[in-house]
């Protein structure tokens, strides 16, 4: 991460420095998924359905924290590739229920392998307990202000 550009009072701000590693972690994660073909989006809606199983477009989109335009757009690219199915909901006919599939379940495998890579790439320069820590003390900050 390059930090000479900025001037000297950003330098030491936590904030700026969050914000410097969250670019560089945006970054190699979209490059990562990029170079296999997939999208955070995908990414965000398969562990979505793996956690939570079946879902309307419009439960992924607000358990998933993915915009309904963009959930849509993600769907049909997930199941022109064979990763989830869509199905209309018996209960109401208007709606459709998106469920994995197990090729979807084998790539998001694949893309918390790829996003593994990603965080060791963004995390080289710790050491596995300082890693630790910063998920620990990141952790509690997210915590306190959610």
């Amino acid at each position: 991460m390059e930090t000479t550009g900025a001037p000297a009072r950003l330098r030491g701000r936590p904030s700026w420095l969050l914000n410097s590693a969250a670019l560089q972690a945006t970054r190699l994660v979209n490059d990562g998924f990029a170079a296999v073909g997939a999208r955070r989006y995908h990414y965000k809606l398969l562990a979505t359905l793996e956690e939570f199983g079946p879902a309307s477009q419009a439960d992924l989109s607000r358990r998933g924290g993915v915009d309904r335009s963009d959930v849509v757009a993600a769907v049909n690219e997930m199941a022109e590739r064979g990763f989830v199915e869509r199905a209309v909901d018996p209960a109401d006919r208007r709606r459709n229920i998106v469920t994995i599939t197990e090729a979807g379940t084998r790539h998001l495998g694949h893309l918390d392998e790829v996003l593994a890579g990603a965080q060791d790439a963004l995390l080289a320069p710790l050491s596995a307990a300082e890693r630790e820590d910063l998920v620990g003390m990141l952790s509690r900050i997210v915590e306190h202000h959610s």
